[in-house]
């Protein structure tokens, strides 16, 4: 398909969106292009901003492959993580408006809130649910966010907290969550009166024009025009986690459960660099705090390779770090099937946007790169298939390495006759129970409050492991049992060492706590 270049009436007493260089669309357009093809893509929208304005729009492929509906400048994906800038933008205007204080302390808003640490309960500050600083170990606790649906609640993930024995020191070292963005958006909602779905629709979409953005539950028939998640599955873009008739309030909506149009998305970047574009929006002091690097954060080797980068952090929902001797500020999106990238160089005034409904870590992180460089460094005129190429260099280093997936015995079903007395309920004091009990004539794990988390027990040279229904192959683990009688616990293990950091199996510990129904 080719591009859809629009001209775009962005807010009230704005400029209209210009019309990039010659040169600058080609550019653009041959990027966009290289992406959606070299990756497969069911469907991408990108946007480029110069100097504060519009100058490139472009989009390719379906809402729902080989359905026919083409995507374009409306069309809603789920942007999945760049959800927490907004929600760090609703405490920041609840600051500006004398609501609350950064620094004021989480139980003062929430009374019932608990880290395992009592000392860190105490002293946990509202800043502190934003800059992944709380001594948690990397995606504590995401087992009650994701798979997709669950019967997790709100108060369930807060008293889960409670729980989660800590990785490492409060305050001392970087570690990404995001349950604490989930307790974030109900200090929110306690402090500025009003659910925090109400907030976002009240403090961000309707003062910057945010029209089609969507929040909370909502219905997709009425909305129209929504890009379902897909998968890779044989060489195919297969449709994952549709949609139903009504999309929920899921608990993980302050971390990343807003959908957005790439125009929204693009007056949402506007408003950002521009701040007179709605003037009082967020005063100097609270852009300022937004943007300000309140937790190091380590670099890896690829950003002193391709950017030169000398120092990243944390800011308020945001990633901050230098590019090209140029400031970046940035984050992405990932979930259930969609991948979302957005990045602003803020003395350029300049940015891009990237909204992708498949499996897209890869090309987000090829193409940004060449949208950008073209800002940065476009003496060096790096395509995405240039970027592409040391991806893909990258992985095969892993792989060589020892990286991946270990090579396993082959695998048999476990028998129920022989699974003896470990058959039973087990339960883990923040993720509740599993069953391990018969189903026909193997033994089946279930997760009582995330039924996604179903699958049969099977084993590889007498070492017993779960297969999941229907969550693929990298997200298996090891059972591992251990102890007697009142002692016995099971254990969780990923048997892919680059799984999703998400599947925190490391925090589990299950204790026997009834025999099966």
């Amino acid at each position: 398909m080719k591009p859809i270049l629009l001209c775009l009436a962005l807010l009230p007493g704005t400029a209209h969106a210009v019309a990039a260089s010659a040169d600058a669309a080609a550019f653009y357009d041959k990027a966009v292009q290289q992406a959606f093809e070299h990756y497969q893509l069911p469907g991408i929208a990108v946007g480029v901003i110069e100097d504060g304005r519009i100058v490139h729009v472009a989009t390719r492929g379906e809402l729902v492959a080989g359905e026919g509906k083409a995507v374009d400048a409306g069309t809603l994906f789920k942007i999945a993580s760049n959800t927490k800038a907004m929600t760090a933008a609703v405490l920041a205007r609840l600051v500006q408006a004398g609501r609350l204080r950064w620094d004021d302390p989480v139980t003062k808003y929430l009374p019932s809130f608990r880290m395992y640490d009592p000392w860190v309960t105490r002293n946990m500050q509202v800043r502190d649910l934003l800059i992944h600083n709380s001594g948690l170990g990397l995606g504590a606790g995401d087992l009650m966010l994701w798979p997709e649906p669950n019967h997790f609640t709100r108060q369930d993930i807060i008293a889960g907290l409670a729980h989660l024995k800590p990785a490492g020191s409060f305050r001392a070292d970087y570690a990404y969550d995001n349950l604490l963005y989930v307790v974030a958006g109900e200090v929110a909602a306690v402090a500025g009166g009003k659910p925090y779905a109400e907030l976002v629709r009240q403090e961000i979409f309707a003062p910057l024009g945010m029209d089609r953005c969507q929040v909370g539950a909502w219905s997709p028939a009425a909305v129209g025009d929504v890009a379902q998640p897909h998968y890779r599955r044989d060489g195919r873009n297969v449709v994952g986690g549709r949609d139903g008739d009504v999309v929920a309030d899921f608990p993980s909506m302050a971390a990343g459960g807003v959908r957005c149009s790439l125009d929204d998305m693009l007056r949402w970047m506007q408003a950002l660099l521009d701040p007179a574009r709605v003037p009082g929006w967020l005063d100097a002091t609270q852009r300022r705090a937004l943007w300000t690097a309140h937790m190091p954060m380590p670099i890896g080797q690829r950003l002193r390779d391709w950017d030169g980068t000398h120092f990243l952090a944390y800011g308020y929902g945001w990633r901050l770090s230098d590019m090209d001797g140029q400031w970046k500020v940035a984050h992405t999106g990932t979930l259930s099937g969609m991948y979302s990238s957005l990045a602003l160089l803020p003395d350029r005034r300049s940015g891009a946007v990237i909204l992708i409904n498949g499996e897209g870590e890869d090309a987000r992180t090829a193409l940004m790169q060449a949208l950008l460089k073209r800002q940065t460094a476009p003496a060096a005129g790096h395509d995405v298939l240039h970027y592409a190429g040391l991806l893909e260099r990258e992985k095969a280093q892993r792989r060589s390495d020892g990286h991946g997936r270990p090579a396993m015995a082959p695998a048999i079903a476990v028998a129920a006759r022989n699974f003896g007395a470990d058959a039973g309920v087990w339960a883990d004091p923040w993720f509740g129970q599993v069953t391990l009990c018969a189903v026909g004539k193997g033994i089946a794990l279930t997760a009582l409050k995330s039924p996604a988390m179903r699958g049969r027990v099977m084993s590889s040279a007498g070492r017993p492991w779960v297969q999941w229904q229907g969550l693929g192959e990298d997200a298996e683990a090891w059972l591992e049992f251990s102890g007697d009688g009142a002692q016995r616990t099971l254990r969780l293990r990923a048997i892919d060492p680059d799984i999703d950091f998400s599947y925190d199996y490391q925090d589990l510990e299950f204790h026997r706590v009834g025999d099966c129904p």
